[in-house]
């Protein structure tokens, strides 16, 4: 299976202003995931989805293809992230590479291995599913079999809709939050508009290896594992 490996990192950010080229214990945010997407071996090409001249040249140094550039409408705060991946695949189709999936690595994840990369390929090859995407565990407190919603009159009721919760812990069906760090998706299901499509699977993530920097707290914690890896 051909994969591209897409890494998407544009030059704007409200919450840590020009995080994907801010130094992490060191390093450019956007280095570690490059790390990670080039030690993985089932990545057949690796590319920098960028509007950010800056970007592009920390990209390249730290060994990521940048084929093109992504035009400004598609780095905005607003920007979902599907148009990005969409754009990616057809510049890739106007350059004469076509992909059997596509592989998003967002800087924003920076401990994630490449074996981590690997294994949700892997997972995508061997079964016929539409997308492989890393979880989290949701804690028992939480699970949607014990969460309730407030109705329209403010009564409220079990998400699940069911009418008694779940009495026992031991009894809770496992439950998922998607961790964010590698989504693998078929390119078919891309071009279909998503980046799920209808039969999903998940690789589970420790939470202790995890971290999603989206302000100054997640920064500081980012740099705390990093350090105790370097240990």
């Amino acid at each position: 299976m051909r994969v591209l490996g897409l890494v998407p990192a544009r030059g704007g950010s409200k919450g840590i202003p020009r995080k994907n080229a801010k130094l992490l214990a060191g390093r450019p945010l956007l280095a570690y995931t490059a790390d990670a997407a080039l030690g993985a071996r089932s990545l057949t090409r690796v590319v920098l989805s960028t509007d950010d001249e800056a970007l592009a040249a920390i990209g390249r140094a730290a060994g990521l293809e940048v084929p093109f550039m992504r035009p400004p409408a598609l780095a905005q705060d607003n920007t979902p992230m599907l148009p990005v991946i969409q754009h990616a695949v057809n510049e890739m189709q106007r350059l004469g590479a076509e992909y059997d999936a596509v592989c998003l690595l967002q800087p924003t994840h920076p401990l994630r291995s490449s074996a981590l990369i690997d294994r949700c390929v892997e997972l995508l090859c061997s079964h016929d599913c539409s997308a492989v995407m890393t979880v989290l565990s949701v804690p028992a407190a939480h699970n949607p079999h014990w969460v309730y919603v407030a109705t329209v009159d403010g009564t409220l009721r079990l998400f699940t809709g069911a009418k008694e919760p779940v009495s026992r812990r031991q009894d809770l069906q496992p439950a998922y939050h998607r961790e964010g760090s590698v989504y693998v998706t078929r390119t078919s299901v891309i071009r279909e508009g998503s980046l799920y499509g209808g039969s999903l699977l998940g690789v589970e993530v420790d939470p202790l290896q995890s971290v999603n920097i989206d302000d100054e707290t997640d920064w500081a914690r980012a740099e705390q594992m990093i350090e105790i890896v370097r240990v």
